[in-house]
């Protein structure tokens, strides 16, 4: 699997539009060889550099297969995240450069999960149906 996205390189810095500075929206997502026999996508966006431990920016699942997650978009279910929404929040580091992981997984199920789980809910629920996966790595910096 390969996970890249037209605003950002992996390793390289996200458009402030997808941060607090700017529309706080989701960049859009391309998928790569998703294996055939994948029955959804689950998409974890965490920052393991917060100063209280990793911040979970997105939780996403039962996603169904699909080559592009657009931009601004709710693809699947969508867990809770750090700051306790049921929502994409973007990058908005307190000071330095964040590395922010944008993790996607080709699941032979659909977990059928409630909306509000947690990334470790999440996780625990994926284990033994991984089929592949995939990461793109951004970074962030605050402008002011």
């Amino acid at each position: 699997m390969e996970l890249k996205s037209p605003e950002f390189k992996d390793s390289q810095f996200i458009p402030a539009k997808f941060s607090c500075e700017g529309k706080d929206i989701n960049p859009a997502l391309i998928v790569g060889d998703i294996p055939q026999e994948a029955k959804s996508l689950a998409l974890i966006v965490d920052d393991p550099d917060a100063p209280m431990g990793t911040w979970v920016h997105w939780v996403v699942f039962d996603i169904p297969p699909t080559s592009r997650i657009e931009e601004n978009s709710i693809p699947g279910r969508q867990g809770v995240n750090s700051a306790g929404g049921k929502n994409y929040h973007g990058p908005c580091p307190p000071f330095g450069v964040h590395h922010y992981f944008f993790k996607i997984y080709a699941l032979d199920t659909v977990l059928n999960l409630k909306e509000g789980i947690s990334k470790e809910q999440l996780e625990k629920a994926m284990q033994g149906h991984i089929l592949a996966n995939a990461q793109l790595l951004g970074l962030y910096k605050k402008n002011k």
